[in-house]
């Protein structure tokens, strides 16, 4: 029976906890079993998002507390901070998380919690509630659990063993600025625990190959979080570290958190009248480059360009720096290079180079395919026009870029971006 003070502690707790956006698909499937509550089918667990088939998915996205030992300055819930805490017992959360599911309010468990005491006492609590669901409440649904960095080996083995995913934030891509906003941090104690999952992941399925029925450990791997704007980092630094991460076999997801203004008053941090929104945008387009469209750090970001155009998408921003590139015959260039169009996503370029061996493709047959033709138009040769197109496009080697980019750009995005670079960005002289 949930009373009205644990309701307010739950209340307080899902405030404190919304600012963790690492919270992501499974990636795996939970079939129904007898005797167990609930499933994960298709990749879904997704708080408040959406699912492939188009379902929205619920969440459970709370914090066993929010006291903490940490003074991190960019975290509401640092110690120094004059706000409501609030705890819940192991015993009072898994109650609560039993409870939604029966309702049908959610459909997994999205775990984090402060450090109180030290790292091993707060994942041992932590470990006590997905062990507990999984064991004694029978609950088959999906769990996203936050790894303390400082825990022990034995403890993060343990809660792997329960957990579908599991994550550490690094929260700043570079070290010297993590001290100096969390003097108590370092990229060591999140890499460790990071390493840790990864070595049982891979461990796991190793032992999966010789023993069908092994229980599974953190079967959707790792997910982790920057913040985005807190610190002087660039795109570049950002981007630099995401692309590192990817190299690691168990890390799937990357999230990129705009800072929010949660403590003004302290100086280490910058004055934003807003977050930095387009720039996180531009971030997770970058990063979908990365990860889908065959695309390097280099090529996105370099020297020159160190950090995203707020106005154009990282793709066209490419296209346009390179229009020695195109234009691409679209009956003839390979699969990589189609991918570079800008219009042009995965689906469209996978359907092209399937489609174009029994016909020669037109601009009409691009359409019916899902490419955007008011971008791709710019950046490509094809066969036949259709009527819609009977005068002769101009590309980007004709226009010249400079001339290009106002075509392909609304005001809407010129306002956008107008409008985030007048935020107020000073880092003071401690930062630099």
């Amino acid at each position: 029976m949930l009373t009205e003070d644990t309701i307010e502690r739950l209340r307080i707790l899902a405030e404190s906890a919304k600012y963790d956006v690492s919270c992501s698909s499974s990636g795996t499937v939970r079939k129904g079993k007898e005797g167990m509550v609930g499933n994960t089918v298709g990749g879904v667990g997704i708080c408040h998002s959406f699912a492939d088939d188009g379902r929205c998915i619920s969440l459970l996205k709370v914090m066993l507390t929010n006291y903490c030992m940490y003074d991190c300055a960019y975290c509401i819930n640092r110690r120094s901070n004059d706000i409501k805490r609030a705890a819940l017992s192991v015993s009072e959360l898994e109650e609560i998380t039993m409870e939604f599911y029966r309702r049908n309010y959610i459909e997994g468990l999205f775990l984090s919690s402060g450090v109180v005491r030290n790292p091993d006492y707060t994942m041992e609590r932590l470990t006590a509630i997905v062990r507990d669901l999984r064991t004694i409440h029978r609950f088959n649904g999906y769990i996203h659990l936050k790894a303390i960095p400082g825990a022990s080996r034995e403890l993060m083995a343990e809660a792997g063993r329960w957990a579908d995913r599991m994550s550490v934030n690094i929260e700043i891509p570079k070290e010297e600025s993590l001290k100096l906003l969390a003097p108590d941090k370092d990229h060591k104690s999140v890499f460790q625990p990071m390493k840790l999952i990864q070595q049982g992941v891979l461990e796991n399925k190793e032992d999966r190959k010789r023993m069908r029925h092994a229980p599974r450990f953190v079967p959707a791997g790792q997910s982790t979080q920057m913040i985005v704007g807190a610190t002087k980092e660039t795109d570049r630094d950002i981007l630099t570290m995401s692309s590192a991460l990817y190299g690691q076999p168990t890390m799937r997801r990357v999230y990129y958190s705009g800072y929010i203004s949660v403590n003004t008053y302290d100086p280490r941090l910058p004055v934003l009248k807003q977050p930095p929104l387009v720039r996180e945008n531009r971030l997770y387009q970058a990063d979908w480059l990365m990860r889908f469209y065959h695309f390097k750090v280099d090529e996105i970001v370099d020297e020159v360009n160190t950090n995203l155009d707020l106005e154009v998408d990282p793709k066209l921003a490419w296209a346009l720096r390179h229009p020695e590139a195109f234009p691409v015959d679209i009956n003839k260039a390979d699969y990589e290079m189609i991918l570079r169009v800008p219009g042009i996503g995965v689906k469209s370029a996978w359907r092209i180079v399937n489609s174009r061996q029994f016909n020669r493709l037109t601009s009409y047959h691009l359409k019916k395919m899902g490419v955007v033709m008011k971008k791709a138009k710019y950046f490509i040769t094809c066969g036949e026009l259709t009527s819609n197109y009977s005068i002769p496009v101009v590309g980007i080697n004709e226009l010249h870029p400079e001339r290009l980019r106002p075509l392909l750009i609304s005001k809407s995005q010129q306002k956008r971006a107008a409008a985030e670079r007048q935020l107020t960005l000073d880092f003071g002289e401690e930062n630099n």
